[in-house]
């Protein structure tokens, strides 16, 4: 999905009715009566060749108090400050309102990028409404029929360039992973630069203090902070200099267990969370010293792992922590318990409102960078294997010995290695961990993912598997001389 389209507008332009249009299912409600969608309703749409995420909101009106049209306003207006793109329908039949004005005045503020569209501008009684359109500000309108599906054409033409837009600045920001490893590059790690800085996300829980880290590293008030879990709704990048070294870094909102994700809004910001791990090439996990390693906390660092980024953990607040080498103690023994697929992996103990330890996880940080993108040469390796193999032979499963015949690295961001051996579909997995913490202690990788694969090497021999009778062309070929004879 390449950017997120949020259509709004006032109740009963049409909006849940192209929604269902463009997802190619009726996922939406829809009737005559305004005011049927109350929430936010997010799915995969798709026009022409292009593939984006929508969301349907309710409809905006001029309520500001906490009665429900108040609260479903700023529920849609947020939704608006999170999409890329902002489609704001209007009833071509009736013309342009006051409230539309209001609104269009709204939207060029929270919004960089809208498209307003004229819905039910089918036939010539929506011609003047259409033209009415031009005095909002926001460009040509786009005419439209969602009901009919006229004018998908037209919006297909407005969404493309902006559509190339996205996609090369999420090019741009996405990191390089599973770099292919040349024996006779030379080349040291890449070094963070302003044009390609270090890419750093926060994640956690709610309330757990990433944007107040944030605001720490880079020395000002960027982030809003506050006392409330969940002021954080979108992933926000922040670019700046640490140290000597660019860094960009994502501040994300808070993920909570699954079950307890009841608002929509909270879901999208979730998934933008989870996105920010995926452009991200250290991801930071920090914890709350008051209740670390909760179910939520390790499926985050277990994401992080899987998505292939290096992890460091940090555990935050620790200068109200009374007791700090017991708690240093049992913190320890729960992330070895817990977390064994990120073994070595750094634990710091930092302060975001006082500023305490970000030197050491600074370090920590470019040190799991520097893990990330380790490189070890084939001879080092093949010495190493064959010192492990004599320590701790393969099994040999139905009494057949399985043969390492040689090991090579493949590929960087993160490490990634390939094992050639005989009958690999018998190798046992607790094999392949000896071999990955072997890696990780003899060759400095803490911490980092290890991708360790085993393959068998394909038999060159051209005649395996073949008769030892005579080849059938051969024999035709004796055949008919035997014939002239």
């Amino acid at each position: 999905m390449s950017f997120t389209l949020a259509i709004v507008g006032r109740p009963n332009v049409g909006k849940s009715t192209l929604f269902n249009r463009l997802v190619g299912k009726k996922l939406a409600l829809v009737d005559d009566q305004p005011g049927v969608t109350r929430d936010l309703r997010e799915g995969p749409a798709r026009l022409g060749d292009l593939r984006f995420t929508v969301i349907d909101t309710a409809g905006l009106e001029e309520a500001t108090d906490q009665s429900l049209q108040g609260r479903m306003r700023r529920l849609t207006e947020r939704a608006v400050e999170m999409a890329d793109i902002c489609l704001f329908m209007y009833d071509a039949r009736t013309g342009i309102t006051s409230t539309d004005e209001m609104f269009a005045d709204i939207l060029r503020k929270k919004n960089a990028n809208v498209i307003l569209a004229a819905n039910k501008a089918e036939g010539k009684a929506a011609d003047a409404g259409v033209i009415e359109g031009f005095a909002l500000g926001l460009g040509e309108p786009v005419r439209l029929s969602a009901e009919h599906g006229e004018g998908l054409a037209d919006l297909y033409d407005v969404l493309m360039p902006l559509s190339d837009a996205f996609e090369e600045r999420a090019a741009q920001d996405a990191p390089e992973t599973d770099v292919d490893v040349d024996e006779a590059d030379e080349d040291a790690p890449r070094v963070p630069t302003k044009a390609k800085p270090l890419q750093i996300a926060v994640v956690g829980r709610p309330n757990a203090g990433k944007s107040t880290l944030i605001n720490k590293i880079i020395g000002e008030e960027r982030l809003l902070t506050g006392p409330e879990a969940g002021i954080t709704r979108d992933a926000i990048s922040v670019q700046t200099e640490w140290g000597d070294t660019p860094v960009r870094i994502f501040d994300t909102a808070g993920m909570r267990k699954r079950a307890k994700v009841q608002e929509k809004l909270e879901k999208l910001s979730v998934s933008d969370g989870l996105r920010a791990v995926k452009f991200a090439e250290v991801v930071v996990v920090l914890l709350d010293v008051e209740i670390p390693f909760e179910q939520q906390d390790l499926r985050i660092a277990d994401l992080a792992e899987r998505e292939g980024r290096a992890v460091v953990l940090a555990v935050n607040k620790w200068d109200v922590e009374g007791e700090k080498q017991a708690k240093l103690k049992e913190l320890k023994e729960q992330f070895t318990r817990l977390l064994p697929q990120l073994k070595g992996a750094p634990l710091i103990t930092v302060s975001a409102k006082t500023g305490r330890g970000l030197d050491r996880l600074q370090e920590a940080i470019l040190k799991a960078h520097e893990v990330w993108n380790r490189r070890v040469t084939t001879a080092q390796l093949n010495r190493w294997l064959m010192g492990m193999t004599e320590a701790h032979p393969p099994p040999a499963p139905g009494g057949r010995r399985i043969k390492m015949r040689y090991m090579t690295q493949v590929k960087t961001r993160p490490p990634g290695f390939v094992v050639m051996c005989s009958h690999p579909d018998m190798l046992p997995a607790s094999y392949s961990r000896y071999l990955v913490n072997g890696l990780r202690l003899d060759f400095d990788m803490p911490g980092t993912p290890i991708r360790l694969h085993f393959r068998s090497q394909a038999d060159k021999n051209p005649y395996k598997n073949k008769t030892k009778s005579t080849p059938s062309r051969l024999r035709k070929h004796l055949g008919k001389g035997r014939a002239d004879e």
